[in-house]
């Protein structure tokens, strides 16, 4: 095979590429120096203890905030200002708490972004329906405000909200964290069948390692705003890079299950 046709082919595989990623927040350091490509259709899941840099990483790539240095590439484009806008447009975004508008319904949260866009209403009520059977979330919520659902109700609906423009990243940042073992469960499950159905680019922040284990194509593994190891969790066990990551996995060894 010629070069040319092998870099035609990593490029369609790679779809967000960071390299040389560094970050710091007044005197601490945030990110040193991260590099990594994510692939297209897979689900990376990134783990580690709190203040490693997993969800600084999540927010540079969606372009909430910037990188002191290194670069940032979607689908072999630069991440920059002027590009900005309509990158975001191809990410959906969900964090902890959903990260609903407290004043608007449901269906309103849903339809900010369409008709930000320029999408009509019938167009708004398809791809609302599209979703509600999608994600399991009933019909007659939509007409509710967020305090008038549960905590997985408002899960769904910030699922449905970072999903309406059919985007081609999914980035979730600990969506479950917040809920009760056994909505979260559920929505473990509806969360996976949905990345299988949709086929999307997912890259998910937990602090679960059985959450990751369950998720992920590809772990990787974070401490101090440096990755330590990439893989599955076979590979954490079997070859750590480091005693750290076998600190790590013993920390979580009761909730780990390995199929």
């Amino acid at each position: 095979m010629e070069i040319q046709s092998i870099c035609d082919i990593i490029i369609l595989i790679v779809s967000i590429s960071l390299k040389n990623i560094s970050k710091s927040f007044n005197s601490s350091l945030a990110l040193k120096e991260f590099s990594f490509n994510f692939t297209k259709g897979k689900t990376t899941v990134l783990i580690g203890p709190s203040g490693c840099g997993k969800s600084t990483l999540l927010r540079l790539i969606v372009g909430l905030m910037k990188q002191d240095s290194g670069t940032i590439t979607v689908d072999n484009e630069l991440l920059s200002n002027s590009n900005l806008s309509s990158i975001r447009r191809r990410m959906g975004y969900v964090i902890q708490d959903g990260g609903l508008f407290p004043h608007l319904t449901a269906r309103d949260n849903l339809s900010l972004m369409p008709i930000y866009t320029g999408w009509n209403s019938d167009k708004i009520s398809k791809r609302i329906n599209e979703l509600t059977r999608l994600t399991n979330f009933p019909n007659d919520g939509l007409g509710r405000y967020p305090a008038e659902l549960s905590g997985g109700q408002k899960q769904r609906v910030s699922l449905m909200r970072a999903l309406m423009l059919n985007p081609e990243f999914l980035l979730f940042d600990e969506p479950l964290g917040a809920l009760d073992p056994l909505i979260r469960f559920d929505l473990q499950n509806d969360l996976k069948e949905i990345f299988k159905t949709l086929n999307k680019t997912v890259i998910l922040v937990t602090h679960d390692l059985n959450e990751a284990v369950f998720f992920g194509d590809k772990i990787l593994l974070m401490k101090e705003g440096s990755l330590i190891q990439q893989g599955t969790i076979t590979d954490f066990i079997n070859n750590p890079a480091e005693p750290f990551v076998t600190k790590f996995i013993k920390s979580q060894r009761s909730t780990i299950e390995i199929n």
